[in-house]
């Protein structure tokens, strides 16, 4: 594995260190890569200060290490959109479907630590041209979602919704899976020890979902008041990736004329959006925070999908929460605690009073080595 920068000085955290919704502790260290609350002996080595205030590395739970605008792109183009995140101070990234094996970040301590979802699983024609696998028939998805289950990192990827370009002027967002072949593909998925998520803008394609047992929603734009009560009575976290979102208006504009209904549709979606993740907020969902990184979003834009949320009526600690220690625990990866990987953040200011600190981080600390 390759080795992050010099990782043997003592770091000496001075500042609010924020472990969770509770609690912070005035001060904290990283000792060979790792956090004590205990001040080290003397005979640790050389320390450096640093001030400000302490947070978990931050989580991208929706980006595409290995995306671009056509298509999968070459290792040092990915590896520098994971340095991009990183420097952000997005630690931990789970990939929300690749068309590029990222395997061999998992071999790179200077990156992220990253989960992978394998590869978007779609149909001809109804998704993104090089980005996900396309499946000939609808039977063939649990066979493929247990596929990716096995080359992916406990996560896989389907693309429940895209536009039908077949029906013409009437094109507009249609299912892409019957709902008996979902529930099967997402019970193979279960069975194999791995999780779902699924890309979904529109209503139509949101209940078969939850029937089926799907473990995350990624954009969710079409959730009716209905669906959103049942999204919350579930449990079922959402990704609402605003900055996608944002692209909605440009997006109809490229389809006027031709497919007016979806035209139509994804306006709507875009003038509420905002409204939209209040509503998710105010039912009780888990909003979690993604970017929506590669493709036509750049990396390293947290901080802005952070503020987004915040724009939308989410408290900004909330949001912290959200892009920190809250979403860690739901992946199962450790934030702040005695002996547990030093993996944080240092910010100029508290970002539970201003979002925007996250902008700005005074330090970056990955594995025990300050990247940044």
């Amino acid at each position: 594995m390759t080795e992050p920068a010099a990782a043997a000085q003592v770091l000496h955290l001075r500042g609010p260190v924020l472990l969770d919704d509770e609690r912070e502790a005035a001060e904290a260290w990283v000792v060979g890569g790792r956090v004590t609350f205990e001040r080290p002996h003397a005979s640790a080595g050389d320390v450096a200060e640093v001030e400000g205030w302490a947070v978990p590395g931050l989580v991208d739970v929706h980006c595409h290490i290995g995306l671009g605008a056509d298509g999968p792109v070459d290792q040092q183009t990915a590896r520098a959109q994971a340095l991009a995140d990183r420097d952000s101070g997005v630690l931990l990234v789970r990939d929300a479907g690749s068309p590029a094996d990222t395997a061999w970040v998992h071999e790179h301590d200077d990156l992220p630590r990253l989960i992978r979802a394998g590869r978007h699983l779609a149909r001809p024609k109804r998704y993104l041209r090089h980005y996900g696998r396309e499946l000939a028939a609808p039977a063939d998805l649990p066979g493929a979602v247990a596929e990716e289950a096995a080359r992916g990192d406990g996560w896989v990827k389907v693309v429940a919704d895209w536009i039908d370009r077949d029906l013409g002027a009437d094109g507009d967002l249609t299912p892409l899976w019957p709902a008996d072949v979902l529930a099967e593909a997402i019970g193979a998925a279960h069975a194999a020890g791995a999780r779902v998520t699924a890309h979904t803008f529109s209503s139509e394609a949101l209940d078969a979902l939850l029937d089926a047992g799907v473990d995350c929603l990624e954009h969710a734009t079409g959730a009716d008041a209905g669906q959103i009560e049942r999204i919350a009575a579930a449990g079922i976290p959402v990704t609402p990736t605003l900055l996608q979102v944002a692209q909605f208006e440009a997006i109809a504009a490229q389809a006027d004329g031709r497919y007016p209904r979806f035209a139509a549709r994804m306006r709507r979606l875009h003038a509420r959006r905002h409204q939209h993740v209040r509503d998710l907020h105010d039912a009780g969902v888990q909003l979690l925070v993604g970017t929506d990184a590669g493709g036509t979003i750049g990396h390293g834009r947290i901080a802005d999908e952070a503020v987004e949320l915040v724009a939308a009526g989410v408290p900004a600690r909330e949001v912290l929460a959200a892009a920190s220690w809250r979403t860690r625990a739901w992946l199962g990866v450790p934030s702040l605690a005695e002996g547990e990987p030093a993996d944080l953040v240092v910010l100029a200011a508290d970002p539970r009073e201003d979002i925007r600190a996250l902008a700005a981080p005074r330090a970056v600390v990955l594995r025990g080595s300050r990247v940044r």
